[in-house]
């Protein structure tokens, strides 16, 4: 009860409102969402580099100029509300990392084993979490060179070592899928990246076995004879050996780091229902008989995280219809655990030659609508960053302002549990916005912003992304969009995005938009020496606790940092936790414009509310505003709780 009574006592005295709720989690279900703005939603685009598709856009770029595209590709996702890239950093059996295994890829420098200079994955990886864009790293497994000719690979390519390792087919070389030390090797080179660096996922593309090439037969007999016994035929055999790999690797990925994700994007069709009942009712290419993808069968046996169909046809295509094949995957992962992700085809919008259904700016954006039909789907991703970026006919703007009106978090993965909820610490409005601190145990955290002081915490605010302002993995944020008063709830997510429940409401703002900021003693601005203790003894307390010290003729002041962003006059406030045995004269400091002004308050009383120091006229800027010395005769401990600095 007595918590409750200080909560009431905020609420009605100072610009902040607590209002506890359960975690959103528990509640969405009960709350009226808006499809328009999932609360929960994979959002990503992949960065291609083979062929210099992407990035870096041409071979020979120095450091410096590859950092800076790269960082614009991030920028443009941001910009787009998206909340993860898939970046290939294994596009022909090279690396885009020092790898034991395989040569720095010839796409970064124009010459195979060349070293940039610097570590591309590491760097990418670093300015992905600082956006906090989940960065998952993309491979392509059994490509070895887009040409056949051995002696052009660096001297020494594994391929160029174990010549028996490979095979060319329509013109390029590739690792034989059949022999199990190449199997072994892809996965050591795979594992080579996700043992060094801190990526979120693994990420295979549709290249297994090679497309068919008219004309041609796969050079394998001799592997099949040799390691094929136990199959009655080559297909079955061949799609056992990709089959293995994917099994493996979900193994290998989840002993070593069980956070990071496992995900494939295969080619749309698993199998036409003309062939086999089980498939979906289209009519075009079986990657179950083409290229020995049994994609169903790694759905349905739990091998990954998610799966990604590259369903790259329109609405109503006669051939394979993108209605049919969401519903048709939705279907096949539907209580498998595995999340469905749609494979968008971003580079058929608006470009010459294609069908006029892809000249329509709607596609896209009409592809999305229908996945709303489909709970199964969380998801979307788009080939590739270029086309995203040129936007053609307007097709992504459209998507965007449909469908990602707001941020969103990403699905949750796994069954961890959520972290506690974290601690507001600080909510400063000034000219640029409100700025939020707190306290917590995420990996990241989730800012969300609900319109003036409601007088109870409605559970439905967080049941989609309608209040969703923001996310970040570090401790503050400022929310530039902002106006009027405000109240704001911060929870923090795990690695696999398990949320916790909001933090305690906090208010900024008012009508009229003037400036107040609430200092908490454990916000970013709070500094005080050793000398000073700790303390939740009090149940007068502001947030989590309090700071104390023993009265000592020296100069070892408490200081409270704010941005003060205009000069003018402030009134000062203080919030302290009252004991008899507390001191009679603390001394407080007013770092006014004139010269320090200090007041002396009583401790031993009056606790437990806002308490006004005075007006003083304040300059602008970032500076130590106000200050709880130490140098008293009175006796008892001085305490440090909370300020609030309000413009008048």
């Amino acid at each position: 009860m007595t918590a409750l009574l200080r909560t009431l006592m905020a609420a009605l005295t100072a610009a902040l409102v607590t209002l506890v709720v359960p975690a959103p989690a528990a509640v969405a279900a009960a709350c009226q969402t808006d499809p328009a703005t999932p609360k929960r939603q994979l959002r990503a685009m992949w960065i291609s580099s083979v062929a210099n598709i992407d990035w870096p856009s041409r071979t020979g770029l120095t450091a410096a100029a590859q950092q800076a595209e790269f960082r614009a590709w991030l920028d443009l996702a941001v910009a787009k509300r998206m909340n993860a890239v898939v970046v290939q950093i294994r596009p022909t059996a090279d690396a885009f990392w020092p790898s034991s295994y395989e040569p720095w890829s010839q796409w970064l420098t124009g010459t195979q084993g060349g070293s940039p200079g610097y570590d591309p994955l590491a760097f990418m990886v670093s300015e992905a979490h600082a956006r906090n864009l989940e960065f998952h790293a993309w491979f392509n497994p059994y490509r070895i060179a887009n040409h056949d000719d051995p002696a052009k690979l660096v001297s020494t390519h594994p391929a160029r070592k174990n010549p028996s390792w490979r095979f060319a087919y329509g013109g390029k070389l590739y690792y034989n899928p059949g022999i199990p030390a190449v199997r072994a090797f892809i996965e050591d080179a795979i594992m080579d990246a996700v043992s060094k660096y801190d990526v979120d996922g693994v990420h295979l593309d549709d290249y297994f076995y090679p497309y068919p090439v008219s004309g041609e037969s796969i050079p394998d007999s001799a592997t099949y004879a040799q390691y094929g016994g136990s199959f009655g035929n080559v297909a079955d055999w061949r799609r056992e050996n990709v089959n293995l790999l994917i099994r493996e690797l979900d193994q290998r990925i989840h002993a070593a780091k069980p956070h990071v994700s496992f995900g494939i994007s295969p080619f749309g069709i698993w199998r036409n229902s003309g062939t086999d009942p089980l498939g979906s009712r289209t009519s075009g290419l079986q990657s179950y008989d083409a290229i020995y993808a049994d994609s169903r069968t790694w759905v349905k046996q739990g091998w990954v995280d998610y799966i990604s169909p590259q369903i790259y046809w329109h609405l109503g295509f006669s051939t394979a219809a993108y209605e049919v094949l969401t519903a048709w995957w939705s279907d096949v992962v539907k209580g498998t655990g595995v999340q469905l992700v749609i494979g968008q085809a971003a580079y058929r919008a608006g470009a010459s030659g294609q069908d006029a259904a892809w000249q329509d700016p709607a596609e896209l954006s009409d592809h999305l609508h229908d996945n709303r039909q489909h709970p199964e789907i969380v998801g979307d991703v788009y080939f590739s960053a270029k086309d995203v970026k040129a936007d053609r006919i307007g097709a992504i703007t459209r998507l965007v302002n449909a469908h990602y009106t707001r941020p969103a978090l990403l699905p949750a993965r796994g069954t961890a549990a959520a972290p506690a909820a974290p601690v507001i610490t600080a909510a400063t409005q000034g000219s640029g916005g409100v700025q939020l601190t707190w306290t917590g145990s995420g990996t990241a955290y989730a800012v969300y912003r609900v319109a003036g002081t409601p007088s109870a915490a409605d559970p439905c605010f967080f049941a989609d992304a309608r209040n969703l302002v923001g996310t970040t993995r570090a401790k503050t944020f400022t929310d530039t969009t902002a106006s009027g008063t405000n109240t704001y709830f911060v929870t923090a997510l795990t690695r696999t995005h398990q949320e916790s429940a909001p933090s305690a409401g906090r208010t900024a703002g008012s009508p009229g938009g003037a400036f107040s900021v609430i200092l908490d003693n454990a916000a970013a601005g709070f500094t005080a020496s050793g000398n000073w203790g700790t303390s939740a003894y009090s149940n007068q307390l502001y947030g989590a606790d309090y700071r104390f010290a023993d009265p000592v003729a020296a100069s070892d002041p408490a200081w409270y940092a704010a941005t003060i962003p205009s000069a003018g006059s402030y009134r000062v406030e203080v919030w302290y936790p009252a004991n008899a045995g507390y001191n009679s004269a603390t001394p407080f400091i007013v770092a006014a414009s004139g010269g320090n002004q200090t007041v002396s308050v009583d401790q031993r009383s009056g606790g437990g509310a806002w308490r006004v120091l005075g007006t003083y006229t304040l300059n602008a800027g970032t500076y130590n505003v106000v200050g709880v010395s130490r140098w008293t005769s009175a006796t008892g401990y001085v305490i440090a709780d909370a300020v609030r600095i309000t413009k008048v």
